[in-house]
């Protein structure tokens, strides 16, 4: 039965960069990359969500013979996060999964994981954008390797933007200008959906104004979801709804898409992973589609991030080091990228961390649905203006519950978050620093 860690306590003072993190483990993990001493090759248990990974296991298992993944479909979200950590709890959790980073610092700290800064600490300094780093690297420690990088981006109807003489933005205030415009010249047209709250899109977009929803102040934990620059956002966006310049229409539901589909929303606001989404959603509309850099509140360029996956080793494992060998491969061997691709029945156009696999990405998307316009290299550029410095909280899971819950209301997202991160935090026996 594999040693399975003690109560964990997050602490100690961090940099701007990463948590203060301290995982109470109890005694040594095993880490056998060379097999049992029988010859035969060492087996990782592989789980994921994630489309196309079984073929990327299948890859790497035809090209490597010193190591054999074996892969198991779950549950994407916090589902498939529940069955993990139970599997943990139980002694019998695989060798690698994937895990959201916005869900990591959680999982970590409650000893969860295995530490990988011997076998894959230099890789991720070395292979991986610095706002990136943060996420992964958590008290001087590191947790993960990143796999993915999502800036925001908007996405616009050209044709919409033409018929109504609107330029495209490049700051908050003239998108609320464009909205205005567009709003009048077709009062069935809105600016985009932005109904039923998305906190993962929310806290993206606090990111991006400047906001730090979570920090360490010595041994406490500073909970600052209630900012002002995260107030900023949410009073900008429940305004544009109130005033009918956005669309109530829930995002995520069967109206979103029909509404993108019809012509009656003029942009979205999405993610380097949404461009995929569009010749299958909306398959009616190519050509129609521009996509551009994220408007910003001063006017030079930034953005934040929606969503993101990374590599882990759940606790007890006793192959960390081929484990990390695994990992190393698909997260920085083009090999691992066009293995995922070629596979999948539906585009995809995640952008990898590592930059030296975005190639082997972009050779396998068609670009003709958005008019030859270079998805990959127009998500590159946004990626490179991602604000540094954004960590998640060990508490994130239960704020995002209490957020969705909100109705939609942004500023009530923010103080409901606010308060049940402080909560939270107290109840794992974390100190709060108010």
């Amino acid at each position: 039965m594999p040693c399975i860690a003690r109560t964990s306590r997050l602490a100690l003072a961090a940099s701007a960069a990463s948590l203060a993190l301290l995982v109470t483990a109890c005694g040594g993990s095993g880490s056998d990359a060379s097999g049992p001493g029988d010859g035969k090759p060492v087996t990782l248990t592989f789980w994921s969500a994630t489309a196309g990974a079984k073929e990327t296991a299948d890859a790497f298992n035809k090209t490597h013979t010193g190591i054999k993944v074996k892969f198991s479909m779950v549950p994407a979200g916090p589902e498939g996060v529940t069955k993990l950590s139970n599997a943990v709890k139980g002694g019998n959790a695989p060798d690698v999964a994937t895990m959201d980073y916005s869900a990591l610092p959680e999982y970590a700290s409650e000893g969860n994981l295995e530490d990988l800064t011997p076998s894959s600490g230099d890789l991720v300094k070395k292979e991986f954008p610095e706002a990136v780093q943060s996420l992964v690297n958590l008290g001087g420690s590191t947790w993960a390797v990143p796999f993915d990088v999502t800036p925001i981006q908007l996405f616009y109807r050209k044709d919409l933007f033409k018929k109504h003489g609107v330029d495209v933005p490049t700051t908050w205030a003239e998108y609320r200008t464009a909205a205005e415009k567009i709003h009048a010249g077709d009062p069935d047209v809105t600016i985009t959906n932005f109904g039923g709250g998305d906190p993962a899109l929310l806290s993206g977009l606090a990111w991006q104004a400047g906001a730090r929803w979570y920090g360490t102040s010595g041994d406490a934990w500073k909970v600052n979801i209630d900012d002002p620059a995260s107030r900023k956002v949410a009073a900008y966006w429940d305004d544009l709804l109130a005033e009918g310049l956005a669309s109530k229409t829930p995002l995520w539901g069967e109206g979103e898409t029909k509404e993108r589909a019809t012509g009656k929303v003029a942009t979205i606001i999405g993610a380097a992973w949404s461009a995929g989404n569009f010749p299958v959603s909306y398959p009616d509309s190519q050509g129609k589609w521009g996509i551009a850099p994220l408007p910003t509140w001063d006017g030079k360029a930034s953005t934040g991030m929606y969503g993101g996956t990374s590599y882990i080793v759940p606790k007890g494992s006793e192959h960390t080091e081929a484990a990390a060998e695994f990992i190393k491969w698909v997260t920085t061997d083009p090999a691992a990228m066009t293995a995922r691709l070629s596979s999948l029945k539906t585009p995809s156009s995640a952008l990898p961390a590592n930059e030296g696999m975005r190639a082997a990405a972009a050779k396998q998307f068609d670009n003709s649905y958005f008019g030859d316009q270079d998805v990959y290299a127009v998500a590159g550029q946004a990626a490179d203006t991602i604000v540094p410095g954004w960590t998640w909280g060990p508490v994130q899971q239960q704020v995002t519950s209490v957020q969705m819950a909100a109705g939609g209301d942004h500023t009530k997202m923010l103080s409901s978050g606010q308060a049940k991160g402080e909560s939270a935090v107290t109840d794992r026996g974390l100190k709060l620093d108010k």
